[in-house]
């Protein structure tokens, strides 16, 4: 069973910690950024090790390297510019990671979930597309990947009907909302509430993800 001590603790300081991190993000110092940003991501993937509910093995672990890899994405944007597109690689493979372990549970999954999610894709690569440069062909990677765990966690939850396999998709769909803000931010036009809003969905994305596993 899982340790509900150990699980309460850890719900109750990631919030803290991600607070902190989003205050960092409106100050001329950035060194709570570089100190809760990452600590933030750990609790997460703690939060993930502790559970040792009723799920795969095999589930637990992808989404524990999938986390993983996440927070090197974490690491790789608080550095310069030049580090964007390895921390864009971390997360893409964090993504994939999450892909699997949600195909290997119940396999990959056809649903209708897939049409909504391709117009989203659509519209949004259409927003951004005039302004992406040279960067275009890692963006239409990012997000075919992207919108393909989404696709296949809501097709999960809508197979299992589980609390779990709910918060997976939550999890997903809210990771896909937090990456479009961001990309509008970076991409198209700067605006100053992008960082508290792209932040708190990835966590509470990355917290529903590891809650799965619960």
């Amino acid at each position: 069973m899982d340790n509900p001590v150990i699980v309460g603790i850890l719900s109750g300081l990631i919030p803290i910690f991600a607070a902190f991190a989003i205050r960092g993000e409106y100050q001329t110092t950035r060194r709570q950024v570089y100190i809760f940003k990452p600590l933030t991501t750990v609790l997460i993937i703690l939060l993930a090790i502790s559970g040792n509910g009723n799920v795969q093995p095999a589930y637990q672990t992808l989404i524990i390297v999938g986390l993983i890899f996440c927070l090197g994405g974490d690491v790789f944007l608080m550095l310069p510019e030049r580090f964007f597109l390895p921390g864009l690689v971390s997360f893409l493979t964090g993504h994939i990671f999450y892909i699997v372990a949600f195909v290997v549970s119940v396999g990959f999954l056809f649903s209708w979930w897939l049409a909504p999610l391709a117009v989203y894709g659509v519209i949004i690569y259409a927003v951004l597309h005039p302004h992406l440069g040279k960067m275009r062909l890692p963006v239409i990677a990012y997000v075919i990947t992207i919108l393909l765990m989404a696709w296949q966690a809501l097709a999960r939850w809508e197979l299992l009907a589980s609390t779990p396999a709910l918060l997976a998709a939550l999890g997903a769909v809210l990771f896909v909302i937090s990456d479009s803000v961001l990309a509008l931010d970076r991409f198209r036009a700067r605006f100053r509430s992008a960082r508290v809003i792209v932040l708190t969905t990835y966590w509470l994305a990355q917290w529903f993800i590891a809650y799965s596993l619960h």
